[in-house]
């Protein structure tokens, strides 16, 4: 394991249309900036390819495996390559064995796959009044913790409300994790009253 004291982080932050391909695109822009200013890791949001709707989720699903029709999922590993960094994913919903699941890739900077991590705590939520919304009702959960070896250190890599379980947490300090990261698409109503008290118990 390489022992890196320094380097740079880019986080990508998109805004989503309904458009998979100028996703895809914008995804591609924003990490080359990053790689461009110095970046060796690079992380992008939960769902960055489709609207966070369950309208979108199956539509824009890939199946990891078929890889000419996988677009993101190649982006990812093809920039990872171009530009010689490690890509943390953020998510994108993935088809596999007849179930759908939200994922995240890690890519090392030969464009392989490092370690694939699948949502493990489903988000459901009813604010009468505001907002109502319940993950579980499309997704399946993932069931691994995953810790990766990268040539900026051990990362851990949770998905959003994965933040909310401290034991995922416990489970890669153990392990001797150096990072960990949590992509994360928060609404607007839940993510300002949890998404920053949660990160700071951590």
């Amino acid at each position: 394991m390489p022992q890196i004291s320094k380097f740079k982080i880019g986080l990508c932050q998109l805004s989503v249309t309904s458009d998979k391909n100028i996703n895809i695109a914008k995804a591609r822009s924003s990490i080359q900036y990053a790689s461009n200013k110095g970046a060796t890791l690079v992380i992008l949001p939960e769902m960055w390819n489709c609207p966070y709707s369950t309208d979108y989720f199956t539509k824009f699903a890939e199946n990891f495996d078929e890889k000419d029709s996988a677009h993101s999922y190649s982006m990812l590993a093809e920039v990872a390559s171009r530009e010689g960094i490690t890509i943390v994913g953020g998510s994108i919903p993935e088809w596999s064995r007849n179930q759908l699941y939200n994922t995240c890739c890690v890519f090392g900077p030969n464009g392989k796959l490092l370690a694939k991590h699948r949502k493990m705590h489903m988000f459901d939520i009813d604010i009468p009044g505001d907002i109502s919304f319940k993950e579980s009702d499309i997704f399946s959960a993932g069931e691994e913790a995953t810790i990766v070896d990268t040539d900026v250190g051990r990362i851990g890599i949770g998905i959003c409300h994965d933040i909310r379980f401290p034991e995922l947490a416990m489970i890669y300090r153990a392990r001797g994790a150096d990072l960990i990261c949590y992509p994360g698409a928060f609404n607007i109503s839940t993510g300002e009253a949890l998404w920053e008290l949660e990160q700071r118990v951590k």
